[in-house]
């Protein structure tokens, strides 16, 4: 199976019902640790992601998430709007012009947006941080990626690595961002963005399940 533009297309949309269902979900994580707005930020964010792509469509998978990655610069606040509008600048990047990913093009595209988030936010893992997710996420999935996995069965190791990395957060003193103002009270407190970041990739996960292999 390869993801498609319009695979790309449902995904987002699935991202809008998600990040509104989980709003209150967000905003209470980073009640404890942040400004209480991750949850709005994420939910107005895609909303505005499916306002506009509702309207019109872009060509390729890579303008797709140029798109997006321009739409939640300019609508999603705090930390998250730069962070997220990176990874999806970074994954234009790596998928510009194509129509269809498969499980290569696909890790590599998230792999580059990975990247573009840890350079933007200047954070490491153990920091406490959405990077806490995303680097175990990646290191799964590129080790599923040497062992021919599929796009769909790829995905589910990433999304299992994710979820790990995120509850691993909760013992965790944060080192970079609001969070870390709170020194060791911010120990005992689920990360919001590594929270969003999951859900991100369990999102995709469970839109291009369709996958076997």
């Amino acid at each position: 199976m390869s993801v498609t533009r319009d695979d790309v297309l449902a995904w987002l949309a699935a991202l809008r019902r998600i990040f509104h269902d989980n709003r209150d979900r967000l905003t209470e994580l980073d009640a404890a640790i942040g400004d209480a707005d991750h949850g709005t930020n994420m939910d107005r964010g895609f909303s505005a992601v499916e306002t506009a792509l509702t309207g019109s469509t872009p060509p390729d998978i890579g303008a797709v998430f140029q798109a997006v990655a321009t739409i939640l610069i300019r609508t999603v606040g705090g930390a998250a709007g730069p962070l997220y509008g990176t990874f999806f600048l970074r994954a234009a990047s790596a998928c510009q012009g194509k129509n269809e990913l498969d499980a290569a093009a696909l890790v590599a595209a998230f792999q580059a947006g990975i990247e573009g988030v840890r350079q933007r936010g200047k954070a490491a893992a153990n920091d406490k941080t959405m990077l806490d997710a995303l680097l175990p996420a990646i290191a799964a999935m590129q080790r599923s990626l040497a062992e021919d996995a599929g796009v769909g069965a790829n995905l589910q190791q990433g999304v299992a690595a994710a979820e790990a990395g995120m509850l691993a957060t909760i013992p965790m003193q944060a080192r970079k961002g609001r969070a870390s103002y709170l020194g060791p009270r911010s120990v005992g407190h689920q990360d919001p963005g590594a929270t969003s970041a999951y859900l991100l990739l369990k999102t995709a996960a469970a839109t291009w399940r369709t996958d076997s292999a």
